[in-house]
């Protein structure tokens, strides 16, 4: 790490991989070292993400069974009722989730969708819970609008390092998503950002992305960080799944990088074992999606992420100590 005209600390790639690369229970240790500086380290934030409008969308993320480009099977859906949204958020809180996220497959919200996702935010906000929203592309007035509602997150990920982005996407350009964030932070919001591994990336891949996110002007309040879900019919059907030592090694990166981030063990945690979530916690992820799907994906039943915290003695994160 490098300081630039003596502020704010600067991340580089070498120092980064000097990092990742140590040996594992040193990786370890450092990274649960600055979790418990920053968190309680037996505390989880759960969050439950809700898909708002499924499917259709122009983009051709290599990843998603959501983009109109690829013969995934998924049915395209209309922009959820807002009732509907709501009740299902207050199922959500009353199950322990602090945070609702809503998210619709789209490039970028139409105007006249507008009146509507600032209608779920009011209800959502109304229930007491954090507001967390991923639309896709935003302008200024978008964002602007999304805050004065009271959005209190919004979503947009980077997926991956800027040299790899375009061998997983061709609609958009990795600028295009730097500048989204840019009109995020403008506005007021707090920012959710994060990637994928396991998407056929290198090393140097995985470790570009999360510098790119801490260099940010500010690093993102929630980074959450996914194991590809394979989804037939997609281009990354057939990708090789990262080796799961390599995955901690991420989650810890990330731990350390961003210490005062909320790093969330997000998709594909269907296909980890039970060790392998309590090594990413011990790693410094702090946040978990609960509920039966995650956007189009399936997620571990909540009966299981339970049994799990007994077993750890980890205990959800309550929404007044966020």
């Amino acid at each position: 790490m490098e300081l630039i005209g003596g502020e704010k600390p600067r991340w580089n790639r070498e120092a980064a991989e000097a990092i990742h690369d140590l040996p594992f229970n040193d990786l370890l240790f450092r990274a649960q070292a600055v979790h418990r500086a920053y968190f309680d380290q037996n505390r989880v934030q759960l969050s439950r993400l809700l898909s708002i409008k499924t499917g259709g969308c122009p983009e051709d993320c290599g990843y998603c069974s959501q983009s109109a480009h690829y013969p995934s099977g998924l049915k395209a859906s209309k922009l959820m009722e807002v009732e509907r949204v709501v009740v299902e958020a207050r199922k959500a809180r009353d199950a322990g989730a602090t945070r609702y996220c809503m998210g619709a497959a789209w490039r970028g919200p139409k105007e006249r969708d507008m009146e509507a996702i600032v209608a779920m935010i009011e209800g959502v906000k109304a229930l007491g819970m954090e507001t967390c929203m991923t639309l896709g592309m935003l302008d200024t007035g978008q964002a602007q609008r999304l805050k004065q509602a009271g959005l209190d997150y919004y979503n947009h990920n980077i997926d991956t390092s800027e040299r790899y982005y375009g061998e997983i996407i061709s609609t958009r350009i990795f600028a295009d998503r730097l500048e989204t964030l840019g009109h995020i932070r403008e506005a007021g919001m707090k920012v959710c950002c994060g990637g994928i591994v396991g998407m056929g990336e290198q090393k140097a891949d995985r470790i570009d992305m999360l510098v790119t996110l801490a260099n940010l002007p500010e690093p993102p309040e929630s980074v959450p960080i996914n194991m590809l879900i394979p989804i037939a019919g997609t281009p990354l059907a057939q990708a090789e799944s990262i080796e799961p030592i390599e995955f901690v090694r991420a989650i810890a990166l990330a731990r350390i990088m961003m210490p005062r981030s909320y790093v969330r063990l997000s998709a594909g945690r269907t296909a980890m074992s039970d060790e392998l979530q309590a090594l990413c916690f011990f790693a410094g992820a702090n946040s978990i999606f609960v509920g039966d799907t995650l956007l189009t994906a399936e997620n571990p039943q909540e009966d299981k992420d339970s049994a799990l915290f007994s077993r750890l003695g980890i205990k959800p994160m309550e929404l007044d100590a966020q």
